[in-house]
């Protein structure tokens, strides 16, 4: 094609593909010296796409699927290199040595209980890793391969920062450069981890799950324009264009497959483009096809210029074709690491050759199993290894670290190249390494605001798809709360009334409580998906919290409003109109309140069968000790504290001030107190006399329509004395938010996604 002067010009091979140090990639003008933003970079690329009358979007398609209509762009005057370096940054390199971890395991037997021995009750100690060594390069993907038990987890977890610096030995080096002198934030802001499970949303769709991560990944200085096209260009690299508008889906709605949801989740978690990528078993659970189309999509990711490592526990002939470097491990310690097709050398010089037409990972996971069978294990095979790999290192391997450019010259580099980085755009600009320009890597991409918005806006979206949870909440409290109007039909102002009031109450607030019970399930599902999304900064977790809290709000009132409605007025509760606004507002209260506390169970319990346990016992503590089966005097005095924590004692002595403050209000006549007594049959005159005598003795002149019993009086009776109506509505609201802060502190306290 022409060119003409100040043009982007497109550098395509000879044969139409590109190469794996630039493919996906915007490569860089040597010859300019002056630094720009990724904003200003982004921008040139769209001014560059804009030209071209066929590009639509600046896609990365996959190098096995080229696309004639995206190209790679060449932008000039951009350089982030340091003063004085020369030449060409260094590809990246991620080197591992002497990696050990070990774990103390305990025994958990009968005799230990009741006196073992010391060893037993101590336990002993277990080799996870032990002096595992290795590298992976950028533009190729390293294979962690293994039986169950081997370490693959383990080694991948360690070199992904997840495990706790004080428990790991050895080092993990990118260029050379010890990224646990960097404490872990330049490492969550280069990489990205995708686990084992794929957590998402259910009721999102495809585009919508990865703009949401571009959303909250993406820094705010990238237009949301920009954002979008990097998510359409995903959609592609990933092959899910078919997919792009199905739901993720979950066992009650179907959606994507297997293999797709897979990719999604990737694509989730690469939506800020590492630069470096590691996958536990990413083609676990999937068949042949969905599996090889997973590492398909790996390989084209690598080659963008991005460092992959994966564990995988049996691949394909096919997938094994696509895989760069393998790294072997038994029992915690490496026994062949080198490329695939080194390992029929490999075992022929160990003296086992591997026969014609045998998968090679196959017939080397074979002889790995079989020696560790053996009396001796796999110690000459780690010998052997050791002295092949010594043998066969290749030579220049330590060129990739080149003199004159540090670890930050690379990434800025690689971010002017075309390389997102979330979190990391200002790394290119700060000049070299250590503490102080750690310092300055940004932990999150975005201000505390933005990820609320976002945070917010998603569970809105999920939420809004799934009215079949709603209605059978509110279906669950409409036949209770008709079942409660029925049996309180109308009560009687009686001693008979007071008490079938004092029941009313207690069965209306544990229906607020018990019903809340039913969302710990969706809650601890989605603290899963906090979990793999903030394994490396996608948010804060002050800003889930609250974004939890706020959009669980909206849901609250018409759940208040109709259990209120339906029982407050066929009950025949005092107070009028006034009474019934603040007797929604005690059950609004309550909804808050509880579903707060199963908020804070799911950030403390994981399990749920572990947690409606958990639930039904500690509501059960909080009935028994509210005030309502036990007045407060008649609680032992180590068991009063727990009545003041209840969350039943406030709603409950709150809606008991609304039909009993009121000292107008007149319960009990004189004529009813003969009611539920043996003198209940004595004719009217007869009462009249009765209550005359009573009168005469007492002073004070007693007929039929004297009040006796007035509200203030069951109140004094039931020890509800402590604190006003309103007085109890506000602590129940402040317990609410005590509860939030809680479940704050029990997300950072317990998911802190690191082995110790």
């Amino acid at each position: 094609m022409d060119r003409r002067e100040g043009d982007s010009v497109f550098l395509i091979p000879a044969d139409g593909r590109p190469t794996p140090a630039t493919a996906g990639r915007l490569i860089l003008d040597d010859t300019a010296s002056i630094s720009r933003s990724l904003g200003e970079l982004l921008k040139r690329v769209d001014d560059s796409s804009r030209d071209d009358p066929d590009d639509d979007d600046l896609h990365v398609p996959p190098p096995s699927t080229p696309s004639p209509h995206h190209h790679l762009l060449k932008l000039t005057g951009s350089s982030p290199l340091a003063e004085g370096a020369t030449g060409k940054p260094p590809p990246f390199l991620l080197s591992f040595t002497d990696l050990s971890y070990s774990v103390k395991v305990r025994k958990r037997s009968l005799l230990s209980l009741v006196g073992g021995s010391g060893a037993d009750r101590e336990g002993r100690t277990k080799l996870l890793l032990d002096s595992v060594s290795g590298e992976a390069r950028e533009g190729q993907i390293l294979a962690v391969l293994g039986a169950s038990g081997s370490g693959k987890s383990t080694l991948i977890d360690a070199l992904a920062g997840r495990i706790a610096r004080g428990s790991l030995r050895g080092r993990v080096a990118l260029n050379g450069e010890d990224l646990h002198l960097h404490k872990g934030q330049l490492l969550k802001s280069i990489s990205a981890y995708v686990m084992q499970d794929d957590l998402l949303h259910p009721m999102l769709t495809v585009e919508e799950t990865l703009t949401f991560a571009a959303e909250f990944r993406l820094p705010r200085s990238i237009p949301r324009s920009k954002k979008r096209q990097r998510v359409q260009t995903l959609i592609d690299q990933l092959g899910l264009r078919a997919a792009a508008a199905t739901i993720i889906g979950n066992e009650r709605r179907r959606g994507v497959s297997g293999g797709e949801r897979r990719r999604v989740s990737i694509g989730a978690d690469i939506i800020h483009d590492p630069i470096m990528l590691f996958l536990d078993e990413p083609t676990s659970g999937l068949d042949s096809t969905s599996a090889y189309k997973v590492v398909q999509v790996l390989q084209g990711i690598a080659r963008t210029g991005s460092v992959v490592v994966m564990s995988v526990h049996q691949p394909s002939s096919r997938i094994l074709g696509l895989l760069d470097r393998l790294l072997f491990l038994s029992r915690g310690r490496a026994v062949y690491s080198g490329a695939p097709e080194g390992l029929p050398s490999f075992f022929a010089a160990f003296g086992r050759p591997v026969p014609e037409n045998e998968n090679r990972t196959e017939f080397a996971l074979d002889q790995i199993l079989e020696l560790e069978g053996l009396p001796g294990g796999t110690d000459e095979l780690v010998e052997h290894h050791r002295k092949w790999h010594i043998v066969h290192t290749r030579e220049g391997a330590a060129s990739s670290t080149s003199a004159g450019f540090s670890l930050r010259d690379s990434i800025g580099a690689s971010i002017s190249r075309g390389k997102l980085v979330s979190g990391a755009a200002d790394v290119g600009k700060t000049r070299g390494t250590g503490a102080d320009g750690a310092s300055r890597v940004p932990t999150f991409a975005n201000p505390f605001w933005v990820e609320v918005s976002v945070l917010t806006k998603r569970s809105f979206t999920n939420s809004r798809r799934q009215p079949e949870l709603v209605a059978v909440w509110l279906g669950a409290l409409l036949v209770t709360g008709f079942m409660l109007a029925a049996i309180f039909w109308k009560l009687p102002r009686s001693a008979v009334g007071i008490q079938e009031r004092l029941g009313f109450f207690a069965l209306a607030v544990s229906t607020t409580y018990f019903t809340c019970g039913e969302v710990l399930p969706e809650f601890l599902q989605e603290r899963y998906i906090f979990i793999r999304e903030t394994a490396h900064n996608a948010y804060r977790r002050s800003s889930y919290v609250l974004a939890n809290t706020v959009a669980g709000i909206p849901a609250l009132f018409p759940l208040s409003i109709t259990f209120a409605a339906v029982t407050y007025f066929a009950v025949g509760l005092a107070g009028g109109f006034s009474g019934f606004l603040f007797y929604l507002a005690v059950i609004f209260a309550c909804f808050w309140a509880g579903i707060s506390y199963m908020t804070f169970l799911s950030g403390v319990i994981t399990d749920v069968r572990l947690g409606f346990t958990a639930v039904v016992a500690s509501l059960s503590c909080f009935f028994l000790l509210g005030g309502f089966f036990v007045s407060r005097g008649r609680i032992p005095a180590y068991w009063l504290w727990l009545h003041y924590l209840s969350l039943v004692k406030y709603p409950y002595e709150a809606v008991m001030h609304n039909e009993f403050g009121d000292p107008r209000r007149c319960f009990v006549k004189g004529d009813q107190m003969f009611d539920q007594t043996i003198l209940a049959g004595l004719s009217p005159e007869m009462k009249k006399s009765l209550l005359r005598a009573m009168g005469s003795v007492l002073g004070v002149n007693i007929t039929g329509n004297t009040c006796v019993v007035q509200g203030p009086y069951v109140l004094k009776l039931q020890g509800l004395t402590d604190f006003s109506k309103w007085g109890c509505v506000w602590i129940l609201l402040a317990g609410g938010v005590l509860l939030r802060v809680l479940f704050y502190l029990s997300l950072l306290v317990g998911s802190k996604n690191k082995r110790r």
